[in-house]
């Protein structure tokens, strides 16, 4: 009798847990908050820049992990954004533009919005995530993905309309060229400010299902407009440009240049300290904003139920190597602010010294939300690393940008792939496959990449090795 009591009691306990675990709701899936900054480098204050004016990207770096070596696999946006929403490299997405929609060449491509869409989530635009032309397309879907989103907004604000106000190098182009303007008023009813607005509307009406949320500020792409009080953070005084030597490009193929335009020309020293001036206070504008979204997130209760991701689509020069916005694979071009906080991460609030890929960043979210990730995708995911900043990773980034061969017969090929792999000492990069020269530069005793050192002869196996591995990734 004593036997069968205990079996009895055994049963009906497990029948009880049982139920009971039936009747809890599963957990509630984590919420992703997806935020891309245009043309945005390194120059925040989180990056180590004494000038940068950026609280709220500092602060979300100090409660996530911060990517001190992340680097975008295309320095234009078009390219990028295509890279980065698909995990797919250049090569794979073929396009190297501005003008060729995402699907054109992968019409059955799932983006990284649509597998959150089809693991039952809430998935929303704000601005510019695809390609669309700035300030041109503002308002617009430009190059949009459809099928990524459920829900889209163009926000359009006061600084379209003040075009007509803004200097340039350029008469009549602002996007492609240095161009800025300093304007009155409140940041709210810049398009960047709409964004916001818009985007917290949206955490609102969604915070109770998971969702995937994507906002796309504009600036500091150009034109940068910003409101006064943010370029009165940056004494004209203090925003000195890089001193470049008159032999910087001795040694160094002439590729590596080939973003310079006619317009740099134009430009004083006054008129240097001036464009960096307003690139770092529409930096500041778009920080802000920034700052808002994280302010609704504590506001609405979602802050540990939400990972937030903060990146830009390239890098950008202001005067390094004597050049000035993005299309180069030197540092300063390739390199990206990235920062992932998912408030489970054991690594938060630590930096991160391995080379990533913003085509990581697919797999990392389906990975750190239990989604399913399409296959194949070229990046990884970089959840090890979020775990352990400093976990093993032998994986190196690759950027790539082509050229225009002036100098090719007539009937050949007139333009050429520079290609560059990024280790955490190194880099090394091919001009056409090395028949345009070659670049290596070591990190470790020269981070301004000043020093070519691919005639090295010391430094031969390091050239083999890395060559190797570059060719491996597109061969």
């Amino acid at each position: 009798m004593h036997r069968s009591l205990l079996c009895a009691l055994f049963l009906l306990s497990a029948t009880h847990a049982i139920s009971l675990s039936a009747a809890e709701p599963a957990p509630r899936k984590m919420n992703v908050l997806y935020v891309v900054s245009d043309d945005l480098c390194n120059r925040l204050a989180c990056y180590g820049d004494p000038l940068a004016k950026s609280p709220n990207i500092d602060r979300l770096a100090a409660k996530g992990v911060r990517f001190d070596l992340a680097y975008c696999q295309y320095p234009l946006c078009n390219p990028s954004r295509a890279s980065f929403l698909t995990g797919l490299r250049p090569d794979h997405t073929k396009i190297y533009e501005n003008e060729t929609q995402t699907r054109t060449h992968v019409p059955d491509v799932q983006t990284l919005p649509q597998t959150f869409r089809k693991g039952g989530y809430y998935v929303a635009r704000v601005g510019k995530l695809y390609h669309y032309g700035v300030p041109g397309g503002i308002g617009t879907s430009g190059l949009d993905d459809p099928p990524s989103w459920q829900h889209v907004v163009n926000p359009r604000g006061r600084d379209k309309d003040v075009e007509a106000d803004i200097f340039t190098l350029t008469p009549r182009q602002f996007g492609g060229t240095l161009s800025w303007l300093a304007v009155d008023g409140s940041d709210d009813d810049q398009t960047d400010g709409i964004g916001a607005t818009e985007t917290i509307k949206l955490l609102e009406a969604n915070q109770d299902k998971p969702f995937f949320i994507a906002c796309g500020f504009y600036r500091p792409h150009t034109p940068y407009v910003a409101t006064k009080k943010f370029f009165e953070l940056y004494p004209l005084d203090q925003c000195a440009p890089t001193e470049v030597g008159s032999d910087h490009k001795t040694g160094v193929p002439a590729a590596a240049f080939g973003s310079e335009k006619a317009e740099q020309n134009k430009l004083t020293d006054a008129l240097r300290r001036e464009a960096i001036q307003a690139y770092l206070a529409s930096m500041s504008l778009m920080d802000a904003q920034l700052g808002k979204l994280l302010d609704a997130l504590e506001r609405l209760g979602l802050a540990d139920k939400t990972i937030v991701v903060f990146h830009s689509d390239h890098g950008y020069h202001l005067s390094e190597h004597g050049l000035w916005q993005k299309l180069s694979v030197w540092e300063e071009s390739a390199r990206v602010p990235l920062i992932i906080y998912d408030p489970r991460a054991k690594g938060n609030g630590k930096p991160c010294r391995r080379t990533v890929e913003l085509i990581d960043l697919h797999p990392t979210l389906a990975a750190l939300c239990d989604l399913p990730a399409p296959t194949p995708l070229d990046g990884a995911s970089l959840k090890p690393l979020l775990e352990d900043p400093q976990a093993a990773w032998t994986k190196p980034a690759f950027s790539q940008v082509a050229r225009n061969n002036k100098q090719a017969p007539a009937g050949s090929s007139k333009s050429f792939m520079g290609r560059s792999i990024r280790t955490e000492r190194y880099r090394y990069t091919e001009w056409d496959e090395g028949r345009q020269g070659v670049q290596l530069y070591d990190h470790e005793h020269d981070p301004k990449e000043l020093k070519n050192l691919a005639e090295d002869r010391t430094l031969g196996e390091t050239l083999a090795d890395l060559r190797k591995r570059l060719h491996a990734s597109y061969k």
